[in-house]
């Protein structure tokens, strides 16, 4: 594969087969971030579990100390009281059945969160196919199946992410940009980690943690050793 120049130059700022301790690892992506766009920060965290199985499932959701540089967008499905309610808490897009065609035959993704009241996941049910393999499908494991519209909102505006395996069991989360700085990042860093870790399944054998790699959006990656992540 290709690598530009400002990619190859990142490369040699540090060695590719150490593993770093966190803050170490985070002061590099920071420098290595050389785009002319100020490039998002995200930790990739490859664990020790099977998300074949229902019982080895890592999902949920933390707000992050420093937010992470994007305000989201935010579309609830609500009826009732509850449509006024998620406008007044600033959701972008507020709305119902009348959605379902509108995301199912015209692919309208414009949005960045899904949140749902209780009542209104019979509808959303049917988007199943279509959100889910896009990580957009309301859950109440990361709070976005809930009667509290206003908190998700809220939650969500102020650096709320959500973390999920993928099919190689490894989560992918961002953590901010690299303006931030190394201090607010490591904030971040050890906010998602905890929770990474206290989602720990009880069916997980061995090692969970297997590998931790922090990397900006056109950066290199840099290895955190694994004993070392939660520093």
């Amino acid at each position: 594969m290709f690598r530009g120049k400002k990619y190859q130059d990142s490369v040699k700022l540090f060695d590719k087969s150490k593993l770093y301790d966190p803050a170490e690892a985070m002061d590099f992506a920071v420098k290595t971030a050389k785009a002319k766009f100020d490039e998002t920060v995200e930790v990739h965290i490859k664990l020790g579990v099977d998300s074949r199985h229902a019982d080895q499932q890592v999902r949920g959701a933390v707000v992050l100390p420093n937010g992470t540089g994007k305000v989201a967008r935010v579309l609830v499905f609500a009826k009732g009281d509850k449509i006024a309610e998620a406008e007044a808490a600033g959701a972008d897009f507020v709305g119902g059945e009348e959605l379902i065609p509108r995301i199912q035959n015209d692919g309208w993704f414009d949005y960045d969160v899904v949140v749902a009241t209780p009542d209104m996941m019979g509808v959303v049910g049917r988007l199943g196919k279509v959100l889910g393999p896009k990580g957009l499908m309301p859950s109440p494991k990361a709070g976005t199946v809930t009667p509290d519209v206003t908190k998700a909102i809220n939650e969500i505006k102020s650096g709320k992410i959500e973390y999920r395996l993928d099919k190689t069991n490894i989560i992918h989360c961002p953590i901010g940009k690299a303006s931030f700085g190394v201090e607010k990042l490591m904030e971040n860093y050890r906010t998602l980690m905890g929770a990474v870790i206290k989602a720990k399944p009880a069916a997980a054998k061995g090692q969970y943690l297997r590998s931790v790699a922090i990397a900006s959006t056109m950066g290199p990656g840099i290895k955190i050793n694994p004993a070392r992540a939660e520093a």
